[in-house]
């Protein structure tokens, strides 16, 4: 992902609230499910990080996009923006071209 397509969904995930909360259980399988699912359907989602969760957001982030096959948009705080391309056509995000050399 190129910072122009980086900067172009972190400015879509601006408007968005988180559809996910992690609390003091922390990444449980029925999370990653529901997170997998919602990836599928959205393309775009934005996470929540409760105060009463002991973890790093940065790891939890990074944990998240490994099990579901995404990609870490950015993590401001306690909040996640993951991005998975889609693969349905009308739903799709059109992200901007890269730059070609």
């Amino acid at each position: 992902m190129t910072s122009k397509q980086r900067a172009y969904l972190k400015s879509l995930a601006m408007t968005m609230d988180p559809i996910f909360q992690i609390g003091k259980s922390s990444l449980t399988p029925e999370n990653t499910r529901a997170i997998c699912e919602a990836l599928d359907a959205r393309e775009l989602i934005k996470i929540s990080v409760l105060q009463n969760c002991m973890d790093d957001p940065h790891e939890l982030a990074q944990i998240i996009a490994e099990r579901t096959r995404s990609q870490v948009v950015q993590v401001i705080g306690k909040k996640i923006v993951l991005y998975k391309e889609g693969k349905d056509k009308k739903k799709k995000i059109e992200l901007p071209a890269a730059a070609k050399k």
